[in-house]
């Protein structure tokens, strides 16, 4: 089935002509060559191939001036007047950028407004991690426990967490990767956590996506249980419930807005909203983010282990899999639980694991300009791999286009490692570490998702996926990767 994206929603990346210099910084960090113009003239986006990233965003330094032209009066007004067309709430301070993205705030806080309604939100893993830094406090401060009091304060009545949902997805996607190795299908099996991915698989490589998991994203699954299992708990109808995510990525709001990305006629999320834009809401709102008192998340949808924590960096997503596959494949306990070999940076990491009597053959690929390496070679049938990860963004979540925006490479070396650095410890300082001994993970499925792949959850939380593109030709390259070892897990 082909799709088109005005199936889904229009672009959210743009470029303004006339703030644009035609540096091509942007077409430097874009992995899928979307951003197109001549040097010194002002770039623009091919909505076609863009995958919605948003790293040209993180990278643009080029904004508008004090307009020295005009009157202080006159500029505000240029300014009010170019923040009304990207739809920015009208107090933001910064800077106006040539390269942005569209905004979600101005429609959640007048949603937030209608009665009758139960407000929820959820949080990606990489927002504790890096929320902190818009408030002035170090790369890397790990706040969750503010950002749930803060949330609490902006109005919702429900603080859940996407980490749940990451449980959730280890239990489905783990499981049918199993089914795969061991009963058949088509490997290797790709994560389908990441938009921005998946995008680009349904324009490039439209013939491999029976290769991706079926699995809708973390922030999809959990969207789809908050209408559902935590509808009957609340005793409210899906129909009264509103549901927000905050997300790194400007890729999400894309996915939210996917025809697919709905049960029993409820979209799973109804808004998305980016790390920095709940910042700008923070400050609008006059809250004192620095002296909250730490709050918990709300239970069942907002109880997480340490394998759901660390989504939110590259190779997080097979470690947590492996975590759990492991011991679901060799009924043994895994005898270490922090997983070196799949951690790491931008690029392709591969490794055979020992799990039992198989040896797993997994990559992990983070910045998808590395990812038409493998996929070529799938294309022709020379990859033997098992599993494989991918992320869109160059150190995963954490370095996602919503996430604060910094200008020196430098800052962004010093963030990432910060950052990645924060993730690692919540998971280490964790009680429960794997997903499948989250109790609340058990009696969900004990309650209402009956077993991995079942009924219920294949309605709720598999989906399909579209091809958006004509693909393109397959080449024969060579994988160039920083890691290709064999581990034992004993």
């Amino acid at each position: 089935m082909e799709a088109t994206d005005s199936d889904c929603t229009v672009p959210v990346i743009h470029i303004d002509p006339t703030l644009c210099t035609g540096c091509r910084r942007c077409a430097g960090v874009c992995p899928v060559d979307a951003i197109e113009g001549l040097p010194g003239e002002p770039q623009t986006v091919n909505a076609d191939r863009c995958v919605f990233c948003g790293q040209c965003v993180q990278i643009c330094s080029v904004y508008a001036s004090d307009w020295a032209d005009a009157s202080p009066q006159e500029a505000a007004i240029r300014r009010q007047a170019r923040m009304r067309e990207r739809d920015m709430p009208a107090d933001i301070g910064e800077p106006l950028f040539a390269a942005y993205y569209s905004y979600s705030l101005n429609k959640v806080t007048d949603m937030m407004t209608k009665p009758g309604q139960l407000r929820i939100v959820q949080c990606a893993p990489s927002i504790r991690v890096s929320l902190a830094e818009e408030f002035g406090m170090p790369f890397g401060t790990l706040t969750p426990g503010k950002m749930a009091a803060a949330l609490r304060r902006l109005g919702f009545d429900r603080v859940y967490d996407t980490n749940f949902g990451a449980d959730v997805t280890i239990m489905e996607e783990g499981t049918e990767l199993i089914r795969r190795v061991t009963e058949g299908g088509p490997l290797p099996m790709f994560t389908s956590c990441c938009p921005a991915w998946v995008r680009f698989a349904e324009i490039e490589y439209p013939d491999l996506l029976d290769h991706l998991s079926s699995c809708k994203s973390p922030m999809q699954i959990l969207g789809a249980l908050v209408k559902t299992y935590g509808a009957q708990l609340d005793e409210v109808k899906p129909a009264n419930i509103y549901s927000v995510a905050i997300m790194p990525c400007t890729c999400k709001q894309f996915e939210c807005d996917r025809p697919e990305m709905e049960s029993d006629g409820y979209r799973d999320v109804d808004e998305v909203l980016t790390t920095r834009e709940l910042a700008y809401w923070i400050k609008q709102r006059g809250i004192d983010f620095m002296n909250l008192p730490d709050e918990e998340f709300d239970s069942p949808l907002g109880k997480y282990s340490g394998a759901g924590t660390i989504f939110g960096v590259t190779g997080g997503v097979m470690e947590a899999a492996i975590r759990t596959g492991y011991e679901l494949l060799t009924n043994e306990k895994l005898p270490k639980l922090q997983l070196d070999f799949v951690r790491g940076e931008e690029g392709i990491r591969v490794a055979e694991v020992q799990v039992g009597e198989l040896q797993l053959k997994v990559a992990v690929v983070a910045g998808l300009q590395h990812a038409y390496q493998l996929l070529d070679r799938v294309q022709a049938g020379e990859c033997d791999y098992h599993f494989i990860e991918v992320m869109g963004c160059p150190a995963g979540c954490i370095s996602g286009g919503g996430q604060p925006k910094l200008m020196l490479e430098k800052q962004k070396i010093e963030a990432y490692r910060a950052r990645k650095s924060s993730i690692y410890g919540h998971d280490a300082a964790s009680q429960v570490r794997k997903s499948h001994e989250n109790p609340f993970i058990i009696k969900l499925y004990d309650e209402f998702l009956g077993e991995p792949l079942g009924h219920v959850s294949h309605h709720l939380l598999h989906t399909t996926f579209h091809k958006r593109g004509p693909g393109r030709q397959s080449r024969n390259s060579d994988v160039s990767t920083n890691g290709n070892n064999d581990y034992s897990l004993h």
